[in-house]
């Protein structure tokens, strides 16, 4: 089973940047498509972006053009960079990594992120 753990939670006031990073253990994650998800209380958890094995990136609409995804394959790490937050990004944040051959998927404990004034 892979192990992720996330990094760079925090509060910081709408317009600011934040990112986040999720450190995979093992040695297949080149292999993995990798997600982040978010879930504030009373949601449901959703996707917010993924990167594949090859590095083609998707984007929920309500992040395109303000959050990257990134992968460092060398490092087993996936990022995310979320710029000019806004309050409606408040969320626990979730990294994932897809099932893969006999590997079920995994995920994060979680990292939170509040935006507020």
């Amino acid at each position: 089973q892979v192990q992720l753990v996330e990094f760079g939670g925090g509060l910081v006031q709408p317009g600011e940047s934040l990112r986040l990073s999720c450190a995979a253990s093992g040695s297949m994650f080149s292999f993995l498509k990798m997600g982040w998800y978010r879930q504030s209380p009373g949601t449901q958890r959703e996707l917010v972006a993924d990167v594949s094995s090859g590095g083609l990136a998707n984007y929920a609409d309500s992040v395109k053009h303000r959050f990257t995804i990134s992968r460092d394959n060398a490092k087993n790490t996936v990022y995310l960079q979320m710029n000019s937050l806004k309050p409606e990004d408040t969320a626990v944040y979730y990294c994932r990594a897809s099932p893969y051959r006999s590997w079920h998927e995994s995920w994060g404990q979680g990292t939170q992120v509040t935006v507020s004034s």
